[in-house]
Parts: C-alpha cells; sequence; structure tokens
C-alpha cells in the first residue's frame, strides 16, 4: 500500500482529531491545548499556526508554531518534515519545547540553519499534583488586582530575566510582555504575597484546560529568599488553582534547580516526565 504524508497549516475544521491528539496526554500537551481551547485553530486568531502531520489522510502529530516551536506526538519522520517546514519557513520562534526525543532531533536538523543556540535546557522534569498541598498554604498569597499591576510587573521582568537570561523586551520595550501579564492579572490568573509595595513571593497559572492547570513565573524576592516563603506560597497558589481552575496542576523545572525542586517535592508535587527547551 502506498503511504503518502505531508505537513499542512491546520484549521477549525481539523479541530476534532487535534484534540484527540492533545488530550491523549493532558500534562504534557497542557500548553497548546489551553491556546486552541481559547481561541482555536485560526492563524489570525492564535497568533500561530499549528502544523499537522497528515498520513494517509490522518493527524498523526502537530508542530504549534509561535513565539514558541512546540511538537507533539512527533516520531522521526514527523520531525523531519517538520524540520523541512520550520527550515523552508525561516525562525520566528524564541525557543523549541516539548518531549526530550522530538526536541533533540528537531534541534538536530535544525541547528546548521537556525544554530547557535543561546542555552539549551537538556532536561526540565515536568511535575504534577493532584492531591490538596502538604504544607500550609500561605494565607497572604492572593490574586493580583489590577491596581497592582505596576507592583507585581517589575517581579515579572525580573523573574524572566534571571530564568531566561535575557529581558522580555523583545524588541519593542516590553510591550508584548507586559500585555500578557496583564491579560493574567485581569483572568484572575496572577497570585503574589504584597508587602509594603513590594512583591514577596509570585506565580501564574498561564495554561488552564478542564483538566490540568500550569504553573509558570515562580518566584521570591532575592533578598527574602530562605526565609521560608516558597512552599507556603506555591501551596497556597496550588489550593487556588485546583479550586478555582483545574484538579491537576503541572509544571516544569530546570534540573539543576536544586532548591525550586525541594520546594516542590515538600508541596506534593511528583516528577511525571521531563521536556528539553533550546532557547535562542
Amino acid at each position: 500500500m502506498l503511504r503518502t504524508s505531508s505537513v499542512r497549516v491546520l484549521r477549525d475544521r481539523d479541530e476534532a482529531e487535534v484534540h484527540a491528539l492533545l488530550d491523549a496526554d493532558p500534562v504534557g500537551n497542557v500548553f497548546v491545548s489551553s491556546r486552541l481551547r481559547a481561541v482555536g485553530l485560526d492563524p489570525s486568531q492564535l497568533g500561530a499556526e499549528v502544523w499537522g502531520y497528515v498520513e494517509n489522510g490522518a493527524i498523526t502529530a502537530l508542530c504549534y508554531a509561535g513565539a514558541n516551536l512546540v511538537p507533539v506526538n512527533a516520531g522521526t519522520e514527523a520531525i523531519r518534515h517538520f524540520a523541512e517546514h520550520a527550515r523552508w519557513q525561516g525562525r520566528r520562534c524564541s525557543s523549541i519545547v516539548g518531549p526530550i526525543p522530538a526536541v533533540t532531533e528537531l534541534w538536530r536538523r535544525l541547528s546548521p540553519h537556525w544554530g547557535p543556540a543561546r542555552a539549551i535546557r537538556a532536561r526540565q522534569p515536568v511535575l504534577e499534583l493532584s492531591d490538596p498541598p502538604q504544607v500550609e498554604p500561605d494565607p497572604l498569597v492572593r490574586r493580583v488586582t489590577m491596581r497592582e499591576l505596576g507592583i507585581l510587573l517589575p517581579a515579572c521582568v525580573a523573574m524572566f530575566t534571571e530564568e531566561v537570561g535575557i529581558p522580555p523586551d523583545g524588541g519593542d520595550g516590553g510591550a508584548l510582555y507586559r500585555a500578557r501579564v496583564e491579560e493574567l492579572v485581569r483572568m484572575g490568573r496572577a497570585f503574589a504575597r504584597i508587602e509594603d509595595g513590594r512583591v514577596v513571593f509570585k506565580a501564574e497559572v498561564g495554561a488552564v484546560t478542564p483538566e490540568v492547570c500550569q504553573v509558570q513565573g515562580v518566584w521570591v524576592h532575592p533578598e527574602l529568599r530562605g526565609r521560608g516563603h516558597s512552599a507556603p506560597g506555591m501551596a497556597a497558589v496550588v489550593a487556588a488553582a485546583r479550586a478555582q481552575f483545574a484538579p491537576r496542576v503541572t509544571l516544569y523545572v530546570n534540573d539543576y534547580n536544586t532548591p525550586a525542586r525541594a520546594t516542590y517535592r515538600r508541596v506534593g508535587f511528583r516528577e511525571v516526565d521531563a521536556v528539553m527547551s533550546v532557547l535562542f
């Protein structure tokens, strides 16, 4: 039997097949699934494209192509096709993120054309908690209000710069990043402990589906680290996220970040997978 395969940009008519693939791994695919549930597959609404690897008429793998390039359920042949398409299109993303085998192969094919990378995070454990936190939540961690956006934003910029290695100005003076933080605050997905006009602890719920939500941007003010804010703060965010968004809470962390990994273990997170990131 003749096998045919191709890559095409997916549209709303492909929604059922796409979500069937995403729902097979709700934790691993929470970012892409959240984006598509929010605005659909139309690139003009999504601000990105979703490429489908089509074999004999069926979509068997995906690649989210926006600010992040994210392969989904992609084996070697799908990755080969996605790499060719990405190379033809030119680099538009600031990172490649996804399962270690897929990202390793994708970067192997793209690095001669897109390299060098600014940083490679070869293994970032994916953690999950689907029970109440094992640490008493900090009662002073709460939703950030729109009036506090000016207090939260510098903390978000500091966290991003510390984590990624460059400030989130994106060549636009930080307008897009500010808009994203403002969106999370407006949606009630930004949490912080704020004292005397200063953020002590913060975290955001960046992706949400009916089953899973993903925490990001966990940060404690540098002058206040080591004083016991991180575990109770994280417990408060987990408790709020499970009550308000989804029963399963996930995040990923750099494997070398020993203090953060110890904190997450105390709160009750367990490692369920790992991803790889290539940063430009």
